[in-house]
């Protein structure tokens, strides 16, 4: 039953005040439940018009609705939006005068305007709440709706409070929206604010215009020029990690002549406005700002969004990419991140308040979203998935077109896995690549972690390499970093099941080159790309790898102690017959040629002849 049957048509509405001909996907659904005075919550992505969804019902219907809203800027835009349609609504809030407030509390009251837009903490005042118990409100709309959850990524107390309003207004719809919940925020979100009695729309995720990337952070300077090259033309967002930052960014891209402009919460609010107008109006703006920029922005032909560090978690991601490529054309996304990048966000998170359920979850959201930045697979599945939804291979993402190429790494993660444990587990990624690599620093002479089995086991592949390959193992679970513990590295129990060579590990192929040294004279350098291509030598790799365990075994160390991979894969290519041709092999010092050269050099002969 329609509380008011005699409603104007939606569809009517939507040609004659908005100038639309057809409703977005997911949009009537939920006019049409608030129409029927059915408590909704609506999941839609960035760019699907969710503010059409509740305005509408409150034309239709000539009823109050009060609009719950995060940002200042934000209600403000869309009240001066709604104005200029011709659209009564009004805003209250700090930044306005006593009388410019007054004025508006009025224009509701007698419904010149009917929609009211308010902040959470200025509804959920004794006084604002009794003054509109005395109204007949027909209608609560909560923005952003995420911030209710306590499972939510941007979770405000502000915000839990509203989970008061079924109670105190027991007659009104509750309408709320977000772009980013998955299963557990929404069951959340609907528990608190409307005791489990609403209709949850799911509008889906996927935004198939977006290509989605990834790099690891090497030189994000020349990293950054090199995306936004064929792009001098094309309106974008880099969003960065800090206020410094921000202005750091649009300083390089001014100085390469790009039009763009700087935008984060230090700045005044006059230049704020006159930023975010220039990035509206001016041909080609680029903004590079902080997550204070974006919510709100009504601009459908960003054509692409660059992240210069990691993201806060999924979710915050999600959001910010769906600022692109609002108008269905093809756009793009980047995603620079680095080991440095997940120190600092750990950080922030421990330093988010004592709640410790709170400090968990943020983690594992953070895990996750350092899972789909070391995917090897189809990034967009693995972004959907989150969510809680199913996708085919997109076909549109960097790992889709340009398939990643997995190689064994399993002895090069029992090496690191042990140079972390040799150490005590009391080290940063950097002393502890430093070790694996064999360098000469007054830490490890001062520790004596040069007498240690694992100093310069790895030494043949760069600092580069090490760094990405520790990425991946953090991503995989096997290493984890303890902020409280200053950043030091530690080992999972997964970690220790490949230290115990229970189990396997295959990595991405690093981009970057992995050799670092200028080889030994006579020594040919050999990395992955020298994988035996014969069954037979394959077969002697076998031989060569089951020789090495046993050996190892024997000593009670590591397999990587003896010989690494690329030492064996070295001697399968080069098949020394002497001790003289052994110590030609990379890898092969004089302690392990002395030791180790007879028993090796008795499969070698012996699958040579």
């Amino acid at each position: 039953m329609l509380k008011n049957p005699n409603h104007q048509d939606p569809q009517r509405i939507l040609e004659t005040v908005f100038g639309f001909d057809a409703f977005r996907p997911g949009q009537l659904s939920v006019i049409q439940h608030i129409l029927e005075r059915t408590h909704v919550l609506a999941v839609m992505p960035t760019g699907s018009g969710k503010s059409l969804c509740y305005q509408i019902p409150a034309l239709a219907t000539r009823q109050r609705a009060v609009v719950v809203s995060p940002l200042v800027a934000l209600m403000d835009d869309q009240v001066l939006a709604l104005h200029a349609l011709g659209v009564g609504a009004q805003r209250i809030h700090s930044n306005r005068t006593r009388a410019e407030n007054v004025d508006a509390w009025r224009q509701f009251q007698n419904k010149t305007a009917t929609l009211l837009y308010l902040s959470p903490e200025a509804l959920m005042q004794h006084r604002m709440l009794a003054a509109l118990q005395r109204l007949e409100v027909d209608l609560f709309v909560i923005d952003e709706a995420h911030c209710v959850s306590k499972w939510g990524p941007s979770f405000r107390p502000d915000y839990e409070d509203l989970s008061r309003l079924s109670e105190l207004f027991p007659d009104t719809v509750i309408a709320a929206f977000t772009a980013t919940a998955d299963k557990a925020t929404r069951s959340d979100i609907v528990e608190k604010l409307t005791q489990g009695n609403a209709i949850t729309i799911v509008q889906g995720f996927d935004r198939p215009n977006l290509n989605l990337a990834v790099l690891p952070k090497t030189d994000w300077k020349k990293q950054l020029l090199e995306f936004l090259e064929d792009k001098r033309a094309s309106a974008g967002i880099v969003y960065c990690l800090s206020r410094k930052e921000t202005e750091r960014v649009a300083a390089l891209m001014v100085e390469h002549h790009f039009n763009a402009i700087a935008y984060h919460a230090g700045q005044d609010n006059n230049l704020r406005k006159i930023n975010q107008d220039r990035f509206m109006t001016e041909p080609g703006a680029v903004m590079a700002a902080t997550i204070a920029f974006g919510m709100g922005i009504d601009k459908p032909d960003i054509r692409f969004v660059v992240h210069t560090s990691l993201p806060g978690n999924m979710e915050t991601y999600y959001q910010e990419i769906g600022r692109a490529g609002r108008d269905g054309a093809p756009a793009e996304t980047l995603v620079l991140y680095g080991l440095n990048d997940l120190y600092q966000r750990r950080r922030f998170i421990q330093q988010d308040g004592e709640d410790k359920d709170h400090q968990f979850r943020e983690h594992k959201r953070l895990d996750a979203l350092l899972a789909y930045c070391e995917a090897s697979s189809c990034r967009r599945k693995t972004l959907l998935s989150y969510f809680g939804d199913d996708s085919n291979d997109c076909g549109n993402c960097d790992n889709c077109l340009n398939p990643p190429r997995l190689i064994d790494g399993t002895n090069a993660a029992t090496m690191l896995i042990a140079s972390v444990h040799q150490t005590g587990q009391s080290f940063g990624q950097a002393h502890v690549i430093d070790v694996i690599r064999g360098a000469n620093t007054q830490k490890i002479l001062e520790r004596g972690h040069h007498e240690i089995e694992s100093f310069g086991a790895g030494q043949e592949y760069s600092k580069a390499f090490w760094q990405q390959f520790l990425r991946q193992l953090l991503s995989a679970g096997h290493l984890t970093v303890n902020i409280e513990r200053y950043g030091r590295i530690e080992i999972t129990a997964t970690g220790f099941g490949l230290l115990r060579e229970e189990t396997t590990f295959e990595y991405q192929a690093i981009r970057e080159p992995t050799e670092s040294k200028t080889p030994m004279s006579g020594k040919v350098p050999r990395g992955d790309s020298g994988m035996p291509a014969t069954a037979d030598d394959q077969a002697l790799l076998a031989d060569l790898k089951a020789k090495r365990l046993a050996l190892a075994t024997a000593q009670g160390v590591p397999a990587f102690v003896v010989f690494s991979d690329a030492t064996l894969i070295d001697m399968v290519n080069q098949k020394p017959q002497t001790r003289e041709d052994f110590a030609q092999i990379n890898g092969v010092g004089p302690k392990k040629l002395a030791q180790y050269s007879d028993a090796f050099l008795a499969l070698l002969t012996s699958a040579s002849s």
